[in-house]
Order: structure tokens, then C-alpha cells, then sequence
């Protein structure tokens, strides 16, 4: 028997990589993935079979669609190592139905031997062994009730590659099933049987039914492809149910179909080395932020004169909404204008200076940025505003001078940034709510402009809500990082490392 480990890439791109590595372990291997109607089992298998499958040796056999519907459908399909496989699988497989009766009968069966004995007269003179050939003790018993020249065919190339171990698709196992009136179950256990154990093959097989786990034991591995919403809006997901002598190490993962691609998305990380922020020009009348995918969503950035408010869940991590604010506080200070900072709880000025100075100069930070902080009374950290006084006049007092500085003479405009659990904490919340008026109130009659970041549980959010401009939500699904729009309402993002400009660049990618 081949090893059907051999020549089966495992290189990572979209496809989990547990199923990389699953398909490129030594032997061969069987997966199903199923799924509802739409949920990107297709894909998935086009994807793998380009990821970890040798061109010249797979095959992608359809029983729903034409290779000409597929091609609309997944437009990068036409690239010519794919377009080969799918020629060769689809297209061939079925005009394979149509062809005259002496094709299946004696002339075929003479013509095979005729090749086989051209195969084995070119072995003996070059003294090699002669090409094995593929089991077919099962589709033997099936062909008695029912004659399937799909599969007879599949049977044929897979033989014909022999004996290197070859990968196929069969989209989908009801399809043909129902076609010829036989039972999934026995159809997969014939093509495990004689095509994987016995032959070394490696097979994927789709199921339309998702809840339907009658063959998952005939097979070495199961996934599951789903669709599920999240505040009204859809997002995909793939679940490993079985993967044999592999690793899971993720159940699941979040998944988008753009573009006809298969991608599943990996935990953030910030990805590259640091680099020097180079800001992202402002419009006339919105400030950029610093993320161009976010300003696009945003209708162009943050307005001049608005109030932003990003609610972040509890289950995010400081690092994964950093990286959304990060842009937003470097562009802003990187153009030479000021903001002052209220740290949401358990932030501390250090960090964040830390923290932004690997991108700008420490002395553009000194300059331009206002942390807050109510407890101290006096500093000698140029970034740090002493609030802790128990007169008001003078807290206010030292407020509106820095607040003057930072301006400067030319008026500049002022960005304030605020994590509303810190001074709902700290203000109470009557008192947090009349600031928050006030502060809104003076920002939308000026060119400021306001972020607010929320977490769970305040008793501010309905309040913050009602004046927002613009309301995000930062989430985390499958350990992914994802944002989308309240106001203006838009669909799900996966937010991830920009692998062109490096860190602190991110993009948004749609969930679709």
C-alpha cells in the first residue's frame, strides 16, 4: 500500500491548521465536513485541496453544480493548477454518464487492458516493478445493484496515479447517493474502505445533513460548519469534531467565505516589529483613525465635533482593544495635537506610554498627552495631570491650563478620551453622567472630538448610548477579535495584524 502521508503538503494558509496537519501525517486520511445549506462546505473543500493537496494528483468531483457554475462562484478557481482539477473531476466525471453503452461494457474493459499492457511492457524494460492497482472489493458489491460510473471513474485516476497516494472531493455523498438510490452510509464505507485503507487515498467527503452522524465512525476525522447570529448579525464557524492522531487544539474557529475563500481566523497577535507611526492624512471633516478599514466603515473617520463610544466585552483582552485605540491615539498625537486621557480601570499612564512610544518620540508624547489622575496631588511626569485635590476650583483651574497648553496658540483641536468605569467610580454616576453632558455638549459645538470606551456592567451605558455619534462593539468569538457598528450599523469584523505595514496596523476583515 502508498504512504499516504507522502506528498501531502501541510503548509498553513486559511484552512484550521489542525486539519493541515491532520491531512499531512504519515498514511492516509478521511475527513467529512457537513453542514446546513450555505455554510461554506464547499469552500472549505476547495480550499483544502488547494492548501495541502499535490495539483497533479487531485480531484474534485461534483454532483450539484457545473465546473462552469463553480468558476462564477469561486472566481480563483480559473487559476491553472485549480482549473485542472476541477476539468478533470467535474466536468469528465459527469460527460462520463452520457457516453455510449460500449464505453462501460467489453470495449472499455479492452481498452484498459490494452493500457495496462502498454504500463507493464514500459516497467519491464526499465526494471521496475509494475504499478499496483486500486482495491475494489466494496464498489464490486455495490456495482451488482447499481452501476455509479462517477465513482468507476474516480476509481480509474485515483489507480492511474498509483503509486503515489492522490486526494479527492465528493460534494456531495447525498448527491450521488440519491442519484443511484444507495445508502451514504455504504457508499462512504465503500470508498474508505478500498480507496483510503486499502489504496492510500485521502478523501474528503461532504455531507449536507450537519446533525446527521451516522458514517462520522466510518471516517478518521469530522468537521462541522455553522452559522449562528450575534445581535442580528451572521457569522460563520467551523467545529472540529474529529481529527485522529491529531492535536485539537482550538474547538472551533471564526470563519469568513469572502471573496469564495475559505479563511479561518487565528487569536490576534500582534504581528512584525515595531515600526515608526506614519499617520493616516484626516478629511475635512472627520479625523482619521488611524485605521483606514475603520474610517471606511465609519463613513469617512470620526466627525469633527463628535462623540465616539467603543463598549468592550468582557471577555476581550486589553491587548486585543488596544489595538483598535492604538491607531486612534497615534494618529491623532502624531499630527501634533493633543488629547487627555481618563485610563479605563486597571490601565496605567506608564503603560500606555510605554506602550505608544515604540511608535512616536517620547518627547511627542510628553508633549501631547493628558493622563488623568484623581488620586495624587502633584507630579513631576509631564504626561500626568494631578487631580487629587479636594478643592474643586483648583482641580478646575489646573484642568482648563492644561487643557490651554495643549491647544496652544493656534487652537488646536483636543481629543478626550475617557474609560467611563474609571469615572463612574470615581464621580458616581450623577455626577459622572452631568460631566458626561457637559463634555458632549462642548465637543459638539467645537472641532474636538470624543472617544469613549465602556465595559460591562456600568450603569452609565444606556445614557452613553443616547449620545453617542458612533457606538462600536468590540467582541471576542473563538478567540478572535472582532468589532462591528451599532451606529452606523454594519456587520462583523475580525480584526487582525496588517501583514504590509506591520505593527501597529491593523485591518478589518468582513464576516461574510
Amino acid at each position: 500500500m502508498p504512504n499516504g502521508g507522502t506528498g501531502m503538503r501541510a503548509d498553513r494558509g486559511n484552512v484550521p491548521r489542525e486539519i493541515c496537519e491532520f491531512f499531512g501525517k504519515p498514511g492516509s486520511r478521511s475527513l467529512i465536513i457537513k453542514g446546513g445549506a450555505g455554510s461554506g462546505k464547499t469552500t472549505l473543500a476547495l480550499q483544502l485541496m488547494e492548501e495541502v493537496a499535490p495539483p497533479d494528483r487531485s480531484f474534485y468531483l461534483s454532483t450539484r453544480v457545473s465546473d462552469a457554475s463553480l468558476y462564477i462562484q469561486f472566481p480563483w478557481l480559473r487559476e491553472k493548477d485549480m482549473r485542472s482539477r476541477i476539468i478533470d473531476a467535474s466536468r469528465e466525471f459527469l460527460a462520463s454518464i452520457y457516453k455510449p453503452e460500449e464505453e462501460d461494457g467489453p470495449a472499455r474493459k479492452e481498452k484498459q487492458s490494452r493500457v495496462r499492457g502498454a504500463r507493464d511492457f514500459l516497467r519491464s524494460i526499465q526494471k521496475e516493478p509494475a504499478p499496483p492497482t486500486v482495491d475494489r472489493t466494496c464498489l464490486s458489491k455495490i456495482s451488482e445493484t447499481a452501476n455509479i460510473p462517477e465513482i468507476t471513474r474516480l476509481y480509474d485516476r485515483v489507480e492511474s496515479k498509483l503509486p503515489a497516494s492522490s486526494f479527492f472531493v465528493i460534494d456531495s455523498v447525498e448527491g450521488i447517493a440519491g442519484r443511484y438510490r444507495l445508502e451514504p452510509e455504504g457508499l462512504v464505507h465503500a470508498l474508505q474502505k478500498d480507496l483510503v485503507e486499502r489504496s492510500g487515498a485521502h478523501m474528503v467527503v461532504i455531507l449536507e445533513k450537519g446533525g446527521d452522524t451516522s458514517v462520522d465512525y466510518l471516517v478518521d476525522g469530522v468537521v462541522l460548519l455553522d452559522k449562528r447570529d450575534i445581535e442580528g448579525r451572521r457569522v460563520r464557524e467551523v467545529r472540529l469534531d474529529k481529527l485522529r492522531a491529531t492535536e485539537i487544539r482550538r474547538q472551533a474557529y471564526l470563519v469568513t467565505l469572502r471573496d469564495g475563500r475559505f479563511r479561518a481566523f487565528e487569536p490576534y497577535r500582534p504581528g512584525g516589529a515595531a515600526q515608526k507611526w506614519a499617520g493616516v492624512p484626516d478629511t475635512t471633516t472627520h479625523y482619521s483613525s488611524g485605521t483606514r478599514d475603520l474610517d471606511e466603515l465609519l463613513g469617512g473617520g470620526f466627525r469633527k465635533g463628535s462623540y465616539n463610544v467603543i463598549e468592550v466585552a468582557e471577555n476581550v483582552t486589553t491587548e486585543e482593544y488596544y489595538s483598535l485605540v492604538r491607531p486612534v491615539l497615534l494618529n491623532f498625537v502624531g499630527q501634533g495635537r493633543g488629547v487627555i486621557v481618563v485610563l479605563p480601570g486597571g490601565d496605567q499612564a506608564e503603560t500606555l506610554r510605554d506602550d505608544l512610544t515604540r511608535f512616536i518620540e517620547r518627547g511627542v508624547f510628553d508633549r501631547y498627552v493628558q493622563v488623568a489622575d484623581y488620586f495624587i496631588q502633584e507630579t513631576k511626569k509631564p504626561y500626568v495631570m494631578a487631580l487629587g485635590t479636594r478643592n474643586k476650583e483648583e482641580a478646575l483651574r489646573n484642568w482648563r491650563t492644561v487643557l490651554q497648553n495643549l491647544r496652544g496658540s493656534e487652537n488646536r483641536p483636543i481629543m478626550d478620551f475617557a474609560g467611563f468605569d474609571t469615572l463612574e467610580y470615581l464621580r458616581g454616576n450623577d455626577i459622572a453622567i452631568r460631566d458626561l453632558f457637559n463634555t458632549v455638549g462642548r465637543i459638539k459645538i467645537s472641532a474636538d472630538v470624543g472617544v469613549g470606551i465602556i465595559k460591562p456592567g456600568l450603569k452609565l451605558t444606556q445614557e452613553i448610548m443616547n449620545m453617542a455619534d458612533t457606538y462600536l462593539k468590540i467582541v471576542d468569538l473563538h478567540n478572535t477579535c472582532c468589532i462591528f457598528g451599532v451606529n452606523p450599523h454594519t456587520i462583523v469584523y475580525a480584526i487582525t495584524p496588517d501583514p504590509e505595514k506591520g505593527m501597529p496596523h491593523v485591518r478589518l476583515n468582513p464576516v461574510v
